[in-house]
């Protein structure tokens, strides 16, 4: 049953290029709160935290906690699961953080012709379901993330991301 409350998100911006894209904090907004609805996990009295950097510092985040030493599009880092027992704390619980490069989002969004609020939406819901438990580490878990991505999007109005991909190959 999907979830009907959304997290709290933050979307900081951190880097220049961003202001080129004045919608882009309430692109990320939406699209988060689509994932968060689509989704089975309990997100209620939660938080997140979306920054909207540059690939200088995304390279350095990649290689940091990655070890590949080049930028990349996103990247998530969920929050460590804490112990104790619920409601013991009003507080809300981090899922954790989302980093987001413009050069990287706008390079290929240009380099697949789509409108550059698609990509940062594939890529806000993306980052946030990696925060969730999703990955794609194995042919069935890439299916069933993108399977779920591309639900979401459509519900946003955007476009299959996969399908141009499954044509190439």
């Amino acid at each position: 049953m999907p979830n009907p409350v959304h997290p709290i998100t933050e979307v900081v911006i951190a880097a220049e290029g961003w202001q080129s894209e004045p919608d882009a904090e309430r692109i990320v907004q939406r699209a988060i709160e689509a994932a968060a609805s689509a989704s089975d996990a309990d997100v209620g009295n939660a938080e997140l935290a979306v920054m909207l950097t540059d690939d200088e510092r995304i390279r350095t985040l990649n290689k940091d906690f990655r070890g590949i030493d080049k930028p990349t599009n996103v990247l998530s880092f969920p929050a460590p699961e804490i112990g104790g027992a619920d409601g013991e704390d009003d507080a809300p619980r981090s899922l954790g953080d989302i980093a987001i490069a413009y050069e990287t989002v706008r390079r290929e969004a240009d380099e697949e012709g789509k409108p550059f609020a698609d990509h940062l939406s594939h890529l806000a819901v993306h980052g946030f379901l990696h925060l969730i438990g999703y990955d794609h580490e194995t042919d069935d878990d890439a299916e069933e993330m993108e399977a779920l991505e591309t639900e979401v999007l459509a519900q946003l109005g955007i476009p299959d991301p996969y399908t141009e991909r499954e044509r190439m190959d």
